[in-house]
């Protein structure tokens, strides 16, 4: 019988009124790697945040290693040898692997540099991570910015590692890369804790899986016999149809057409880098590519909310660079933008649901006064179609979890009924139910001769949705090609740096 390393006990957590978690139970034992599957807002953060020590929790005991303890800051919670690796890298780009070990230490440690990297070599070789402990952090991969996390939080004696969508940017490649780090780390007696949305993934890694369902823990299994439709109906409660549709649709004609588009930053770099794409009117463009690609520079550029240095954006003859997203509404172009940020670029977060739906379209409006009548009609309706679940329509979109935030934007983009749809990691973060009324929504958008741009992170959903897809790597197109001809293996390898020409030629 394994050790337990960590077992919570009854944990219940409130924000006001709402039980984010509620008595939830869950033990992790060492040697281990348990998955953590639930809907948005079932609790799988909160109660993860709790055990990290970004929350404490209202009732409820944690025991590490057989001990009761109070964890009051993520510090306590490392010193006790819990460590997080959180989606969104926290590391400082300008320093080395090595400061990025001991920023925040004692002086002692900067003193004591060459036995720490002697350490650190020592450390990334016992679990495979291997990375150069002088390499700034700007000069690294994804992948290998993601083994400095993992690493950091093992150099500061974690044995348990909590990794929230551990491989939301990473190619297929790299990915296995990660699995095999994680079985290393399992062999060493640690305990792993995987929160994702990606069931496949769950299902191949994971030696257990807990489900929350509504804050509270519903149900645990042995990793036998299981697939990613008996994990979903636990998760919902009730039975879901996964199937992702590719609807065909006739008379396909061209929408959107980039030539030769070129954007630099302020400091000179180029950002993207001679594209040329077209998007056909009932067509889904899938975009894929690992982070930072070019994918938001490309979404930005067609919504007039980046500076273009060359190349042209055509739609119906009319050239739209050097056009703002404002002035481009106002030449009867109707485009609409779903972009990867949804509280800073999409919806006001202050706001509630009413005025974000009115920030779309107060500007159609005549007279000085404005008039809220459609936008609470229209407000409502989304509620009703989209199952977004809010206390009220008055209520702030940042009150609400991010499955139903992108639910609003989403909708609200949809019912302007646009002729071009830009929409930028729309299912990022979502359940799985949700995510596939995303999917719908989409394909109801291609059958009614929409084009639709989508920029994807999951592979096997740009394959089974997408018409053709698009590889971006360092700003260019590695290739376009239709998703009928492409599998995982192929989009991973043009994700790292391949050309389809040279993809082609090594099959």
């Amino acid at each position: 019988m394994k050790n337990k390393l960590v077992e919570m006990h009854q944990i219940t957590k409130k924000f006001g009124a709402v039980y984010a978690n509620n008595c939830v139970n869950l033990h992790i034992y060492e040697g281990e790697v348990l998955g953590v599957l639930g809907e948005n807002g079932a609790g799988k953060s909160t109660l993860m945040n709790v055990l990290a020590g970004i929350y404490q929790p209202d009732e409820g005991e944690i025991h590490i290693s057989g001990n009761k303890v109070h964890m009051r800051s993520p510090k306590d919670a490392i010193n006790l040898g819990v460590g997080m690796i959180h989606q969104h890298l926290k590391l400082i780009e300008t320093h080395t692997v090595l400061e990025n070990m001991i920023v925040g230490e004692n002086k002692s440690h900067w003193l004591k540099k060459k036995s720490i990297k002697k350490e650190i070599i020592e450390l990334s070789q016992k679990y495979g991570l291997t990375i150069d402990p002088d390499k700034k952090i700007q000069e690294l991969s994804i992948a290998e910015k993601q083994r400095v996390e993992i690493l950091k939080v093992l150099y500061k004696g974690a044995k348990v590692l909590i990794l929230d969508e551990p491989t939301a940017v990473l190619t297929p490649q790299e990915t296995k890369g990660l699995f095999e780090i994680i079985g290393k780390m399992k062999s060493q007696g640690c305990g792993i804790v995987i929160i994702t949305h990606k069931l496949n993934e769950i299902l191949e890694v994971s030696d257990r899986i807990t489900v929350l369902r509504k804050g509270t823990s519903v149900n645990e299994f042995e990793n036998k016999d299981l697939n990613p439709k008996i994990l979903t109906n636990e998760m919902v409660g009730e039975q879901v149809e996964l199937t992702i549709n590719r609807p065909q649709v006739e008379n396909i004609e061209l929408g959107l057409q980039i030539k030769d588009l070129n954007v630099t930053n302020n400091e000179g770099n180029k950002l993207l880098k001679n594209i040329n794409l077209e998007m056909h009117k009932g067509e889904i463009l899938g975009i894929a590519g690992v982070a930072g690609s070019g994918q938001k520079e490309l979404c930005e550029a067609i919504a007039g909310l980046q500076q273009i240095e060359s190349g042209e954006i055509t739609f119906k003859q009319e050239n739209l660079v050097g056009y703002s997203p404002r002035q481009i509404i106002d030449k009867g172009i109707s485009m609409s933008f779903v972009p990867e940020d949804r509280l800073g670029m999409g919806l006001v977060a202050s706001m509630d649901l009413v005025d974000n739906v009115l920030l779309k379209s107060y500007g159609n409006g005549k007279g000085l006064l404005v008039k809220k009548g459609d936008a609470v009609s229209k407000a409502k309706a989304l509620v009703d179609k989209l199952s977004i679940y809010t206390p009220s329509i008055e209520t702030p979109v940042r009150k609400l979890s991010g499955g139903n935030i992108q639910k609003v934007l989403l909708g609200r983009e949809i019912e302007n009924a646009p002729e071009i749809l830009i929409t930028a990691y729309p299912a990022r973060g979502l359940d799985i139910g949700s995510a596939h009324l995303v999917y719908d929504l989409l394909n109801e958008q291609k059958e009614k001769h929409v084009a639709v741009m989508f920029v994807g992170e999951d592979l096997d959903v740009l394959l089974k949705l997408c018409d053709r897809i698009a590889v971006f790597y360092d700003g260019q197109i590695q290739g376009i090609e239709k998703a009928t001809n492409l599998d995982k293996e192929t989009l991973g390898w043009l994700m790292a740096g391949k050309k389809l020409e040279e993809v082609k030629t090594r099959d």
